[in-house]
């Protein structure tokens, strides 16, 4: 079955959300989001690109810092209105500086929530 980048679902903005993956470990690295150009632009050129909501702009991963991610394999799930791409991550997928942006964890001590 052929299919065509016009069947995934995008939002009003023309967004849809892309959450990065690490190919070999299978650590999810971060959330984003993709329009249409931003897509082309990753299946192209191999180099995972997404499109900033704060700088209205295509924001290519690593462009500036280094932490570049390499596509390896472009998934989108059963609805078509989520995207999942697989990469080879190079440096920290965070700009905190961590290898992933999930590293908040909530624990339940005594019925009171810590953010640890």
């Amino acid at each position: 079955m052929k299919f065509e980048l016009s069947q995934l679902k995008f939002n009003e903005q023309g967004l849809i959300p892309a959450v990065a993956q690490d190919f070999e470990s299978g650590t999810v690295l971060m959330l984003a989001w993709m329009n249409l150009d931003s897509i082309r632009q990753t299946l192209t050129t191999k180099r995972v690109t997404y499109w900033s909501r704060s700088r209205s702009t295509l924001w290519e991963k690593g462009a500036t810092s280094g932490h570049t991610q390499e596509l390896i394999e472009f998934r989108y799930d059963c609805d078509n209105d989520a995207i999942l791409v697989l990469v080879n991550q190079a440096g920290a997928a965070c700009h905190t500086n961590r290898i992933s942006c999930f590293f908040n964890k909530l624990v339940n001590e005594n019925e009171s929530i810590i953010l640890e």
